[in-house]
Formats: C-alpha cells, sequence, structure tokens
C-alpha cells in the first residue's frame, strides 16, 4: 500500500508536534500539551507507521523503546576521547591549578580578560552522543575515555534525549558530538529501591551505580522504566567553526538547551576565582537538597579560544579541574556479620556494627549486599572499616583498614544452608543473590504475611511484625490463607492478646475480603509487581481467570509492564501451589475480579480531569485510601510519589519529605477541606 501525500505531511506534522512537547515538558519543565492529548497524538503515529512501516524514521517517538534486547554490546572508538579531569579537594588546590595554567597563559591575556564557568557535578555516567543531520546516530558510554560501549538503543529510552536536534540551524550540519551524564533522581532510585526490596531484590548502592548498570541493560524496555534522566554539558561541531556559533562554555550551555537538551541550571559565570569558590562553598551544604547527586563542582575556562591554546596534557585538559567535595565517611568496628532472609528467600547479609553518627542519623548496621561484594572487601568479623552514606541514603562498607585487623580473625563465608529453617540454598547461575527455596522456610512466610497485611496490600490494621511472627512460629499461620481462619479463641493465646482485642483483630481480618482485586494481586507478592504494576494488570485483566490463561507476550503488552515483570507473573501462576492458594482464597470470599465500572462523562469532575495528586500525611476525616479513591471517582490520577507532573499534595498531619519536596517545586498544597470543596463533597 502506498501513503498519500496527506498521510506523509500527516506523520510528519504528528512527529513535529511531538518533538515540540517533549522539549516543552523535558527541558523547558513548562508542558504545552495535555498527557491525554499527547497520547492520542502519539497512537495516531503508531497506527500510520504500523501501515506504512516503510515511512518510519530513527527521529520517531516511536522508536524510543521497542528494540529488541540485545546479546552484547559492541566496543567502539569515541570520535573525540573523553579525557579525564583533574581534581582538586579544597580551594587552595584550586589556586594551585590557576597557577599552573597562567603559566601557559599567551602573553596577549590580560587577568581581565578570564571568566571561568562554575558547573555541577552530576554523579552519574558520562555518555558520548552523536547526531548526523540532526539525527541522533549513536550513543557511547565513556569506557576508558578512548573506546567506549555502542548503547544507542538503550540511550533512545531515554526522554530528555532529543531523536532530533531541535535546533534548525544544526539540522544540516555534516555532525554534532554533544556530552554529559546520565543519572538517577533522588526520588526515582529511592522508588527502584523500594520495589526492589518489596520484590525481595537486592538494592542499588548509590544513584550512580544504578545509572551505569541501568545504561548496560541488554534489554531497552527495562531501561526505560528506570526513567534515567540526562544533563548535556559539552559540545563538538564537524564541518563547522564552533566560533561561528558559539565562542564560550556560556554560550555553549544556552546552545544546548535551543538544542533540545537538559541543562543544569544551577550554572555559573564567575569573573574571579574567588567567586568560584564562593559558588563551590555554596553548594557544599545546598548539595544535600538536591534532587540528584553531585560530588563537587566542574570549573572550566570560558573562552574556547584560550581552551585550545591551553591544550592537554598527557591525561586531562589543562583548562578544566574537577573541584570535589569529601564524601562523608567514618570509621568503626564490625561487631558480627548476620544473614537476613527475605520474603522471596534472599540472603542478605549485615555488618552490625559500633554505633557511628553519619550524615546527621546513627549508623549501626551496613548491608553487604551478597557473597560477592563480601570476597571483594574481604571483610571480617573484627575488622574495623569505613563507613559512608551511598548517595546520602543508603549506609554501606566502602572499605577495610586491613592494617588494623586483629591475628584471629577468619573470612566470612555464606552459609550454604538457610539459618533460619536449615534447608540448602542456591545461587542461581548469572545471579549475585543467594536464595533459600524452601517454600516452607519461617523467614519467608513471616515476609510474605507481612507484605499481604500491609497498608498497599490488603491493608489489615493491628498485625504488625511482632503478631506476625507470633503466629508464625507458634504454629497458627503457614500461608496468608491461615489468618482467615484464626478466631478470638486461638488469638487469646498468644501474648498480650485480649478478648477484645483479639476479637478486633479478627473483623479487620474480615474486612480485608472486601479490598479490590488490584491490591489482592499485589498482596500476592509476586516477584517484581509493585502496588502501579497490579494495577495497571488488574486494569487490563479484570480477572484472575483472565491473568492466569494470558500468555506471557499478552502480559508484556500491557502498558508499563516489561519482559522481567511479565515473565515473573506468568511463571507464578504456573505453579500449582500458587493455583492452590488462589482457590483457598476465593473460596473464603477474597476478590479477584475488577468491579471498577468505567467512568461517565458527566461523572468526570473538570477540575480533576488530567491532574495528578499526591496524598501525604493523616488528614483529619478521611483515610488515604478514601481520599485517593474520591479523587480518582472525580476523573484525577493519584500517585505515591511528588514529580514535576504533580499538580496537588493533600497535606494532612505529619507530612514528611513529600512536603518538602512540592515545597520546592511549588507545587500547590491542598488541605482536606480544600480537597472537599473541589469536589463539592
Amino acid at each position: 500500500m502506498i501513503p498519500t501525500q496527506a498521510e506523509v505531511k500527516r506523520i510528519e506534522e504528528i512527529r513535529r508536534l511531538l518533538q515540540q512537547a517533549s522539549y516543552a515538558y523535558y527541558v523547558l519543565d513548562a508542558p504545552i500539551m495535555e498527557d491525554t492529548v499527547y497520547d492520542r497524538f502519539y497512537r495516531e503515529l503508531q497506527e500510520l507507521e504500523t501501515q506504512y512501516p516503510e515511512l518510519i524514521t530513527p527521529d520517531s517517538p516511536t522508536q524510543r523503546v521497542g528494540e529488541r534486547p540485545a546479546t552484547h554490546f559492541t566496543s567502539v572508538r569515541h570520535n573525540i576521547p573523553l579525557y579525564s579531569l583533574e581534581n582538586a579537594f579544597n580551594v587552595e588546590e584550586l589556586q594551585s591549578w590557576e597557577q599552573r595554567w597562567r603559566r601557559h597563559l599567551p602573553s596577549q591575556y590580560s587577568p581581565g580578560d578570564i571568566e571561568y564557568v562554575a558547573e555541577l557535578k552530576i554523579d552519574g555516567a558520562a555518555l558520548a552522543l552523536t547526531y548526523e543531520n540532526g539525527v541522533l546516530t549513536r550513543g557511547v558510554s565513556r569506557g576508558d575515555g578512548v573506546m567506549g560501549e555502542d548503547i544507542t538503543q538503550n540511550v533512545r529510552t531515554i526522554r530528555s534525549i532529543p531523536l532530533r536536534l531541535n535546533f534548525d540551524g544544526l539540522a544540516n550540519i555534516e555532525k554534532v558530538e554533544v556530552r554529559g551524564e546520565v543519572f538517577l533522581p533522588l526520588d526515582v532510585f529511592q522508588q527502584i529501591n523500594e520495589k526492589r526490596q518489596k520484590a525481595g531484590e537486592q538494592v542499588f548502592a548509590n544513584p550512580r551505580n544504578a545509572a551505569a548498570g541501568t545504561l548496560r541493560q541488554l534489554d531497552p524496555r527495562i531501561v526505560a522504566q528506570r526513567q534515567l534522566d540526562f544533563f548535556a554539558y559539552t559540545l563538538h561541531i564537524t564541518g563547522l567553526d564552533d566560533s561561528s556559533i558559539a565562542n564560550t562554555q556560556w554560550e555553549a550551555l544556552e546552545l544546548l538547551q535551543k538544542m533540545g537538551f537538559r541543562v543544569d541550571a544551577n550554572h555559573k559565570l564567575c569573573h574571579t576565582l574567588e567567586e568560584v569558590a564562593e559558588y563551590y562553598q555554596y553548594w557544599d551544604t545546598e548539595r544535600l537538597n538536591s534532587a540528584y547527586m553531585t560530588d563537587g563542582v566542574v570549573v572550566k575556562l570560558n573562552s574556547f579560544r584560550l581552551q585550545e591554546q591551553l591544550g592537554f596534557t598527557q591525561k586531562c585538559p589543562r583548562w578544566a579541574i574537577a573541584l570535589k567535595y569529601a564524601a562523608e565517611e567514618a570509621p568503626t568496628r564490625v561487631e558480627r556479620i548476620t544473614v537476613n532472609v527475605g520474603r522471596t528467600g534472599a540472603l542478605t547479609p549485615l555488618a552490625e556494627m559500633l554505633p557511628v553518627q553519619l550524615a546527621g542519623t546513627t549508623v549501626s548496621r551496613a548491608t553487604l549486599h551478597n557473597s560477592d561484594r563480601i570476597t571483594l572487601l574481604d571483610i571480617r568479623i573484627g575488622d574495623t572499616v569505613i563507613v559512608r552514606k551511598a548517595g546520602e541514603i543508603i549506609p554501606e562498607v566502602v572499605r577495610v583498614i586491613k592494617e588494623l585487623r586483629p591475628a584471629d580473625t577468619q573470612p566470612f563465608i555464606m552459609p550454604t544452608h538457610c539459618p533460619v529453617c536449615g534447608q540448602p540454598v542456591v545461587r542461581e547461575s548469572g545471579e549475585a543473590v543467594t536464595r533459600c527455596v524452601n517454600a516452607s522456610c519461617a523467614a519467608i512466610l513471616k515476609g510474605e504475611i507481612e507484605h499481604w497485611v500491609s497498608r498497599d496490600a490488603l491493608d489489615i490494621k493491628g498485625v504488625g511484625e511482632k503478631l506476625v511472627h507470633q503466629l508464625v512460629d507458634k504454629g497458627l499461620v503457614h500461608s496468608v490463607g491461615d489468618l482467615y481462619d484464626l478466631t478470638p479463641e486461638k488469638l487469646c493465646a498468644l501474648e498480650r492478646m485480649g478478648q477484645k482485642s483479639a476479637e478486633k483483630l479478627v473483623s479487620a481480618i474480615a474486612k480485608s475480603k472486601n479490598k479490590p482485586w488490584s491490591r489482592v494481586l499485589y498482596g500476592l507478592g509476586i516477584r517484581h509487581v509493585g502496588s502501579v504494576n497490579a494495577q495497571l494488570l488488574t486494569e487490563k485483566f479484570t480477572t484472575v481467570e483472565q491473568l492466569t490463561a494470558a500468555r506471557q507476550s499478552d502480559i508484556e503488552g500491557v502498558y508499563g509492564i516489561g519482559a522481567e515483570i511479565a515473565q515473573s507473573v506468568y511463571q507464578w501462576f504456573r505453579i500449582s501451589a500458587n493455583q492452590t492458594l488462589i482457590s483457598r482464597l476465593q473460596a473464603i470470599g477474597l476478590q479477584f475480579i475488577s468491579t471498577e465500572e468505567p467512568k461517565a462523562a458527566g461523572d468526570i469532575n473538570e477540575k480533576f480531569a488530567g491532574k495528578t495528586f499526591v496524598v501525604t500525611g493523616t488528614l483529619p476525616t478521611l483515610k488515604r485510601d478514601e481520599a485517593k479513591a474520591l479523587i480518582q471517582k472525580a476523573g484525577g490520577k493519584v500517585t505515591d510519589s511528588v514529580s514535576k507532573k504533580t499538580d496537588f499534595l493533600v497535606v494532612g498531619e505529619d507530612a514528611g519529605s513529600k512536603l518538602e519536596k512540592a515545597q520546592a517545586l511549588e507545587i500547590t498544597q491542598l488541605s482536606e477541606a480544600q480537597l472537599l470543596e473541589m469536589l463539592k463533597i
């Protein structure tokens, strides 16, 4: 079938509109198009490209995600080497750097001619992007600076990296190369780790490692789910004198924004080294309030002409330096190494240490992740170690001071049998995690029940960690289904459990039978399935029978569900013990069918349509779930985390970090009364 001229023109028009909308949203942070409108245009483009695949171009928005997983990455040579920067760790070393480059300063320059650009050093992974005739053709990791890996298919999934340059003046230039940093915003990093922890997976130690590891994922769909971001900071143009467009680093940063890239807004033009020092000292404390990790300041001479004249040493440019912040670290001693067993059977070693103050908190435990990490550190009981807060969040052991090691220490060896149930543990090929695979293990059972009763799952009030341990240890519960067989008489046999408390608990368990299908699916604890994924799955598969019968490809076809999640869900429903559990829970009366009806047009409140809400803190009269349900019923969308996409934050008492972030982003705050007024209840 041959497309008409009108259809060709329509495809080009939609691509232009979507590119403009993405630029406004991801770079300017000033949306010009509603999400629903964007989605409608996107679907229309997909349909046209499906009908006429010969019209698909590499810069089409539909090509961001969709390539098949790679089998490996190819090593390629950088067009221009990525030099390392010389490091300085205080203002005195910065002054020494200035004295060194001034010895190479051409005679025509006077001190008044010198300007510096100070930029925050983003703690992520360096990336080199190549554009030919304005279209992205290659994305390469830093590697050793000379050779890197071609990760173009993963780079295409990063929304803040344009597939086509947004600046017409460069569209016909032979080649443009852009350097920058791929990173994970702290809120996204925290969300990823929370999901991984709930799924029984190893958490990432810090945002930098998570970003670098994500870039090397063979499946670009997984990369897309991680929500990587990108700041551009260097521009090279082939076939054109750079100075005809930009004479300075400051002008280059402005040009990068015009081209469609995000540029960190915190860069500063400094006329003296004293101004640079003030900038560095200001961000030494202010960086703790940043939405992303920074580990220093990059200082560059502003003039491109001067940069060219100063040139490079053997390893680094003379005209730039990284002025780094010292990571907050502290020494302590390892008292013992214990091993925890999570609800998925994952064995996680923990260093139990003498308490030490770090980044404003008392730290006494640090994860050692897995046996590979223990081997790498060669950590032993009795060792003096250096610990730090990775990403200002997770305590980690950085290194062992072996000179202080007691003479009688022995290497720590991960157990070959589960420390809880005594059954042999396994380590699957290609995995770093050691697992207990005994489904009857008390630790796994306790984790499953704690997950089942948690707030985002069945939300059974009164069933806390201590009670769960009693129920399992006393043999009263062997699966989540046994919770519904509990009676006040059985519960009264437990410590500190009176008749009234027992009756109240049995009533709370019974009420959980009314929780919707999405909550039940999340409560089942299927690996990789979080509360948001559970909602997406139950919207598509409105009954458990539909989900059980679904092929893996059907599950993967749900928007927002990747291959890893689809495989996990598909395999879980193939296990006979899980099928037996479903049948039992159905007989008990749990909800395995979606009862939500599509909203009628008249039910949607125009004040809520297309708006995103976050609810935080304790509201005066409404429970959080009730507030969320009211918002959703009115046509609004409710998410768990605050971002630039959030329109309203509904605030109750004891609101924490979400309120602080909303204030920083200048997001409108609503009290419960204001929310009800909008709803007109």
